[in-house]
């Protein structure tokens, strides 16, 4: 049985990476994706990106799963942006606590996800998957990992009908934490963050911000390619196909890319594993 494969995406900011994330999304067609995701800016500030770049992967005959996230919102507003997508015929959501822009000082009418899922749950019913984050690694500003899991199962109790993960390389964390939520009751399909390597200095970034751990002979390996963008993106693909077919042989229910609005490595990868068409 094909493992799932879904993608992820962010607005693009000007009409040039708007014309190439619509050839981006046409290449992608090979691995036969369930659903496109587009995030969504602190508190909202990439709303309209967000809803055009939605509407423009269902014009091409997909379905897209855009972000929610409701810090610094209102159930008014969260209300009307639902209303648009439901006229849309979009019934998939990723719903987030998300962050404050810089300088806001007030979290809005919703503090945490939870309280976001269930909104959605009392106002628009059961006609949405409705997808949460889930930190195999703990959320990057929990101190203590049994408070994270909890805030994971209240979401899931909330009405949330999967997860994604945040990005990781250790598929040692995503199984624990697997098993630590079906532990607590937690049953919905749990689906592992893939962020394919390429610019190693940005995803070592990214890891550093959000607490995830690069494995140290992974990273000095990296460090020591220094400029030789060949060599990141063949050991990169390498380091990335073996954590995916761990995964596969886990048992995972799918596959969420982090494309970073590119194709080629998550087509490579695909290819690697036995799940994009033939061309």
């Amino acid at each position: 049985m094909t493992t799932p494969v879904s993608i992820e995406f962010f607005p693009p900011n000007t009409p040039v990476g708007t014309e190439k994330l619509k050839t981006v999304v046409q290449e992608l067609r090979a691995v036969n994706p369930q659903y496109f995701s587009v995030t969504y800016g602190a508190g909202g500030s990439t709303r309209e990106k967000t809803l055009s770049t939605v509407a423009d992967i269902a014009a091409q005959g997909f379905d897209a799963a855009p972000h929610l996230s409701c810090v610094g919102s209102t159930r008014e507003n969260i209300a009307e942006i639902l209303a648009t997508y439901r006229a849309q015929d979009i019934r998939r959501v990723v719903a987030l606590r998300g962050d404050l822009p810089s300088g806001t000082a007030t979290a809005g009418e919703f503090r945490y996800a939870a309280e976001l899922v269930r909104f959605i749950r009392e106002t628009q019913g059961e006609d949405w998957d409705i997808e949460v984050a889930a930190y195999p690694e703990y959320h990057p500003q929990q101190r203590y990992a049994a408070r994270d899991l909890q805030f994971f199962a209240d979401k899931v109790r909330a009405g949330a009908s999967g997860a994604i993960t945040q990005f990781f390389y250790n598929p040692d964390a995503y199984f624990h934490f697997v098993d630590a939520a079906r532990a607590m009751g937690v049953d919905v399909p749990i689906v592992p963050g893939i962020m394919p390597i390429n610019n190693y200095a940005r995803i070592a970034q990214f890891a550093q911000r959000d607490g995830i751990e690069i494995p140290r002979w992974v990273a000095l390996k990296m460090e020591g390619y220094m400029d030789d963008a060949a060599s990141v993106r063949a050991f990169g693909l390498d380091v990335v196909a073996r954590l995916c077919e761990r995964l596969i042989a886990g048992g995972v229910p799918g596959l969420h890319f982090y494309t970073l609005n590119q194709s080629a490595l998550t087509l490579a990868l695909c290819e690697r594993l036995g799940l994009a068409a033939e061309a």
